[in-house]
């Protein structure tokens, strides 16, 4: 397995590829922004994108979505049905229009990328339609869980409620991970079940 990380757009989103080098294969992680950036991290591994995934659908994480159909107009766009425009919840922050690229996942839901398979949960709270997208022993986690902390739950369509859910979920999962988030630094999960306040306030719950 291949896995790169840029940082893109004003507010810094995590964008991620992940690949499988022996399929020749990859798929692109919430390209926020500067979507040549995004396209020349795949050139340089010498993978194909098959696909591109959403964690949820804000602005700093779907940004650089339509630059990068530009140059690839077959690639499939995937997004949960809540945090797609118009899904009600909260259509002022979550948005994304791909027209025939666009595809949802939900939890379950698992994605074959070469050898490699990514198994998507759903985890709201940030908003109604975030995921976390686990393969191996690599959590992407999006705007869920980050080094220390847990995405803002403010914003139309979050809840804190929710957020402890998805966090305790988190927290109760066998073994370890790497945690990649949406924003700042890398950590692991066990990391987080012992230094996280918000995840432990959400195992005592």
């Amino acid at each position: 397995m291949i896995f790169r990380k840029i940082e893109v757009g004003p507010l810094g989103t995590n964008c991620y590829l992940l690949g499988d080098e022996t399929a020749g294969v990859c798929c692109l992680v919430d390209p926020g922004d500067e979507a040549e950036r995004v396209l020349a991290l795949a050139e340089d591994t010498g993978l194909t994108p098959q696909y591109i995934l959403l964690t949820h659908g804000h602005w700093d994480h779907v940004g650089g979505v339509a630059g990068i159909l530009e140059r690839r107009p077959n690639l499939p766009v995937y997004i949960h049905q809540e945090d797609l425009a118009g899904s009600g919840r909260n259509p002022r922050y979550c948005y994304i229009g791909a027209g025939e690229n666009q595809r949802t996942y939900d939890e379950g839901d698992k994605l074959p990328l070469g050898a490699l398979s990514l198994q998507v949960l759903h985890t709201p709270g940030h908003s109604p339609g975030s995921v976390v997208v686990l393969c191996g022993d690599v959590m992407i986690a999006g705007d869920t869980l980050f080094a220390g902390s847990c995405g803002r739950c403010d914003l139309p369509g979050g809840s804190m409620e929710e957020m402890f859910v998805s966090l305790k979920r988190l927290y109760e999962l066998p073994g370890d991970y790497r945690v990649y988030p949406g924003h700042g630094p890398e950590s692991t999960l066990e990391t987080e079940r012992r230094r996280n306040p918000y995840m432990r306030q959400a195992a005592r719950r």
